[in-house]
């Protein structure tokens, strides 16, 4: 996700230098580039230094992401005290993310707090040159690109209603047109930036859909130019720090430094992972955390990954179920050669692929290969407070060494009834004397299986592809979509 962002972000600039020679943008392209350089070496020096000092691990990815985030809304330097301004907003962003910060948990958009601090003490804050009408269209594809990766559709739907309902009651108070006030919001203002690329930043918002549109809303309320509380007028930077502030205080305030204490391989190409945390937390089964593994010459993808947990609150370690291929990235390389000295970071706990709150509620749950991880988490939960829920389970995989967890399954099945449906996709490789279902999880096994599937509330956990494939069949089974659950988290595919 992260490195989808970053290919973006550069190709704003490019887009905007390659603009700016024909003239359509008031800048050279000569300072758009120097403006970019400058803040990406400066950036990376920085955040190295800080990181040394702290003994934090470093993400450089976020380091690029800020600077060239700086690089389209600072306007471009001409000057060599241009570049200072530009060099300490970078230095200021970095600062932020390792001193204004709780628990090693950064509080604000580095680029957002870096620039409203130079602009409070250098006098020199963002021109917010990037929301152009000929920047626009690129804007908004680039954003719905990130949206659509992210699936952050509340967010960005809270802060762009926020934004267009106050701006078109303002302008009609003050008599402009429809036009001119959509106008404004659209193609002449900084919103599609700020709305689509900024607000989105996952590491500042909170862990819920609810609060992420309030939180959305937020921004886009104190976003708009013309709104003024006791005469102070926001500017789009601090809407976003004022709506990290408030992010801050309903989410989760910490982030974890794990040491690994077991490694077992539990299924074909699958290991299971216990961590022991740094401290005792509170998470409610089936939530999921970004995990940061440093490591050298990382690939495309990075070094951060969103993995659920397959822990139960009730158990003293954390754990992650894994699946590996031989092309696997350099991320799940290192992780599967972790050893027991060597550190991983854990934040951001997130997610509402939780248990219902009414315990009478009758449940399905789908999984597809090691998207069964929440509902280990989920169900040695409910083992361990010895909970009685009428839950069916069906898991999916393609042959039977790949199945992961089957004795938690098993006391399930003994403590309260579970019933379980484990059914193999490769017709051509089911053991002898196989007991279960043979074949995709379809409309004839569910109503064989689950007579009563118009009653339940359905999960679904896998490939996104497979996850798409059951709301198929339970949308054509005529099951409402309210009672159809997903899980999605950054980063999933």
């Amino acid at each position: 996700m992260y490195r989808l962002v970053l290919y973006i972000l550069i190709a704003l600039v490019l887009i905007a230098s390659v603009l700016s020679y024909f003239s359509f943008i008031p800048s050279a392209p000569a300072f758009i580039i120097l403006s970019a350089l400058v803040l990406v070496g400066v950036g990376w020096i920085a955040n190295s230094i800080f990181a040394w000092a702290f003994d934090a691990p470093t993400n450089f990815e976020s380091v690029y992401i800020t600077a060239l985030i700086l690089t389209l809304i600072m306007t471009p330097a001409k000057t060599f005290s241009d570049l200072t301004i530009l060099a300490w907003a970078i230095i200021l962003a970095m600062f932020s993310k390792y001193v204004l910060a709780i628990n090693k948990k950064h509080i604000f958009n580095p680029a957002a707090v870096g620039v409203v601090i130079t602009g409070l003490f250098l006098g020199q804050s963002a021109s917010w040159w990037v929301g152009t009408a000929w920047m626009a269209p690129f804007v908004a594809i680039s954003g719905f690109l990130i949206i659509r990766k992210l699936r952050f559709f509340d967010l960005t739907w809270g802060f762009f209603m926020a934004v267009l309902v106050v701006s078109l009651v303002i302008g009609f108070m003050q008599g402009d047109s429809l036009i001119t006030a959509l106008t404004r919001v659209t193609l002449d203002s900084s919103m599609l930036f700020l709305g689509s690329i900024m607000v989105t930043e996952p590491l500042t918002m909170p862990p819920t859909t609810r609060l992420q549109m309030i939180y959305g809303a937020l921004v886009g309320i104190f976003s708009v130019p013309q709104v003024n509380i006791f005469s102070f007028s926001f500017s789009p930077e601090m809407a976003l720090c004022t709506g990290n502030i408030f992010a801050y205080i309903v989410s989760p305030k910490w982030k974890l430094v794990l040491t690994l204490t077991e490694k077992i391989q539990i299924a074909k190409d699958s290991f299971e992972f216990a961590f022991k945390p740094s401290h005792m937390f509170a998470y409610e089964p089936g939530q999921y955390m970004e995990w940061t593994l440093p490591h050298t010459h990382f690939d495309a993808r990075g070094n951060r990954r969103y993995f659920t947990l397959a822990s139960s609150p009730t158990e003293k370690t954390l754990l992650l179920g894994v699946k590996f291929s031989q092309r696997g990235s350099s991320y799940k390389k290192t992780l599967l050669s972790l050893n027991k000295v060597s550190p991983i970071v854990a934040g951001q706990l997130a997610g509402e692929f939780t248990l219902p709150k009414n315990p009478k509620q009758k449940i399905a749950f789908f999984a597809g290969g090691i998207g069964i991880t929440p509902y280990r988490s989920m169900i040695k939960y409910l083992i361990d407070t010895k909970q009685h829920r009428d839950i069916v389970l069906c898991y999916s995989n393609k042959v039977a060494d790949e199945i992961a967890y089957r004795d938690i399954f098993d006391e399930a099945q003994k403590q309260f009834s579970m019933k379980m449906i484990y059914t193999l996709t490769d017709k051509h490789n089911v053991p002898f004397g196989w007991k279960g279902s043979v074949g995709r999880i379809d409309e004839e096994l569910i109503e064989r299986e689950i007579p009563d599937f118009s009653e339940r509330l359905f999960y679904l956990s896998g490939p996104q592809t497979m996850v798409s494939g059951y709301e198929k069949v339970l949308r054509q089974m005529k099951v409402p979509q309210k009672n159809i659950k997903k899980d999605f988290f950054p980063g999933l595919t």
